[in-house]
């Protein structure tokens, strides 16, 4: 038997690479547009879809974060995706909709283009996130995914919608004290 000596300094990182292996497996995400491309969210963190309706305005809020809606009694702020990921902005129309989720702990609201589907991604379909500098701020997707449908492929970029709407510029969940 051979015994090999794993030194701090050559052990991989075991949190980032189990990050990194949960991410590649298999998962059912809900599709949904901004722009021309196509994003892939946890089915588990989505609580409904609505259609859009105005939110009431916060003073001196981020201008990504649209204001908040009172749904069924609860205050819950929306989030303009387009505006949060630097894309143009643009008219909401009959496809926009606001996508309620539950992020840790707490109901949140992102406005989307559209929704597409409910899909059932396969290990073997999902492809770690490209890595770029640090021009490219890549911290929430977690992957892209491809479909095959008949003769074309579909393209979906798999984002962290948690650690999205959990982060520090959101200021809309208060971080847990280290």
């Amino acid at each position: 038997m051979i015994a090999t000596d794993i030194t701090p300094s050559t052990a991989p990182p075991i949190a980032a690479a189990q990050a990194r292996a949960a991410a590649l497996q298999a998962r059912e995400c809900l599709t949904l547009k901004l722009g021309a491309e196509e994003y892939g969210i946890d089915i588990l963190k989505v609580q409904e879809i609505r259609g859009y309706e105005p939110p009431t305005r916060i003073a001196n809020a981020p201008s990504f974060i649209k204001g908040v809606v009172n749904l069924r009694g609860v205050i819950v702020p929306i989030v303009d995706l387009r505006l949060k990921f630097g894309m143009d902005q643009v008219a909401y129309d009959g496809t926009t909709v606001t996508v309620i989720l539950n992020v840790a702990d707490r109901v949140v609201g992102a406005v989307v283009d559209s929704v597409s589907d409910v899909v059932q991604l396969a290990s073997d379909q999902i492809k770690p996130a490209p890595e770029f500098s640090s021009v490219v701020d890549t911290e929430f997707i977690t992957g892209i995914a491809t479909l095959q449908l008949d003769d074309r492929q579909r393209m979906l970029i798999l984002v962290d919608i948690e650690k999205l709407m959990t982060g520090a510029e959101m200021g809309l969940v208060e971080q847990a004290l280290h």
